[in-house]
């Protein structure tokens, strides 16, 4: 994998279908989709998508850094990579401890 900078702002986008089939718990109000979000930094939203989004909306969603695009997997090398800058959670079931 080519040099990748984990520091640039980074947005985290659901598809449309991922969308739908969430429900709001929200009636009145008006909601931002789950799961996305702009994020100050890659690493920061690289985080979120594996830690903290349910799998279900991860399946589809995906990264867009400095126009460049990452889906599930190409989220999920960034993660898994020796130059990923923030401190890992290891993953149990539906919780997180850290590492």
């Amino acid at each position: 994998m080519a040099a990748f900078d984990y520091n640039i702002v980074a947005e985290l986008v659901p598809t449309r279908s991922e969308v739908k089939s969430v429900p709001s718990r929200r009636r009145h109000r008006r909601a931002s989709p789950l799961g996305y979000g702009r994020f100050a930094s890659a690493a920061d939203a690289i985080r979120f998508a594996i830690e903290e989004l349910p799998p279900e909306l991860l399946a589809d969603a995906y990264l867009e850094v400095d126009e460049e695009i990452f889906d599930r997997d190409g989220i999920r090398q960034l993660y898994d990579s020796d130059q990923y800058p923030l401190a890992r959670r290891a993953v149990t079931g539906m919780r997180t401890a850290v590492e």
